[in-house]
């Protein structure tokens, strides 16, 4: 900020040190930033959102084919190196419609234009990049009706489990997702199972807290099937399609460990949508390894 010299001339009643005092008043003043606005509380959803995001995540796994993935033994059979289901003509519209729910950072243009080579009969990779799995998670919480407010939908993975978390930690009484250890918690059906696909994962989910906004290759399955010995999931982009995966789980129903070399388990987000009142449920709090029900 510049201050005119004449603020500083040399005057009885003030000092030097005063006029620098002024001069920094001024300055503070004008750095000071604008009030950030305050967040309002999420608000609570009926069973019905609930079951509409399983409604819609299976009929969308249903209509790439039900296609399955075992990823309980080691060395699971994994996408091929070719082009996938997702460069299939007739599943055009389907990856748009993922898209169109979120920020596509150019991805809808160019494989628009693909998408028009392809029709002339030249060899084209519909939608092999940029990765589209956080698209379709967004956009199953988006057409079941769960708001940008509660479901932050984003094309990273990342930025949605940082929404996640932030709700959870400022407002556990009203956040429609609440973390878990992933090795305490057994999954239901309807929550968010989350790995970490970096190369130097975190050893807790905690630990995103001191990077949000920062990108980190993550990925987050729907859980549609959960008990003693399987998980068994709805996600995108997995073997090129909408694909279901099936997890090991121990007798209680907690995940296992995945394989070494790969993506690793970061936290379970407990799906709290229709179980919050007016229609039941109780307010959560945080504790040092993960969300609890307030006693």
């Amino acid at each position: 900020m510049t201050v005119a010299l004449h603020r500083c001339a040399p005057a009885r009643r003030f000092s030097l040190l005063a006029c620098l005092a002024a001069m920094l008043t001024l300055g503070a003043c004008a750095a000071t930033p604008s009030p950030q606005t305050t967040l309002a509380p999420p608000v609570p959803y009926p069973p019905s959102a609930r079951e509409r995001m399983l409604r819609i995540a299976e009929a969308e796994w249903r209509d790439w084919g039900g296609i399955t993935v075992d990823l309980r033994t080691p060395r699971a059979s994994r996408p091929s190196r070719g082009p996938g289901p997702e460069s299939n003509l007739e599943n055009f519209p389907r990856v748009l419609a993922y898209w169109r729910a979120v920020e596509d950072g150019g991805a809808i243009a160019r494989n628009r234009r693909l998408y028009g080579m392809a029709l002339g009969g030249a060899p084209a990779a519909l939608w092999g990049e940029p990765a589209w799995s956080a698209a379709f998670i967004s956009y199953v919480l988006r057409n079941a009706g769960v708001d940008q407010r509660e479901f932050p939908g984003s094309a990273a993975h990342a930025f949605y489990i940082d929404g996640m978390l932030a709700d959870a930690a400022a407002f556990p009484a009203t956040a429609p997702f609440i973390p878990h250890d992933w090795d305490s918690y057994p999954p239901q059906v309807g929550d968010l199972v989350c790995a970490d696909r970096s190369d130097r994962h975190l050893a807790h989910w905690q630990l995103r807290r001191a990077e949000t906004g920062q990108f980190r290759p993550m990925h987050c399955d729907i859980v549609v099937q959960a008990g003693p010995g399987e998980v068994a999931a709805i996600g995108g982009n997995i073997a090129d399609a909408v694909t279901l995966s099936r997890f090991a789980a121990d007798a209680s129903g907690r995940l296992l460990p995945r394989q070494p070399g790969g993506a690793q388990w970061f936290a379970v987000f407990e799906n709290r949508l229709g179980r919050l009142p007016p229609w039941g449920g109780a307010p959560a709090r945080i504790s040092s390894s993960g969300w609890r029900p307030a006693s």
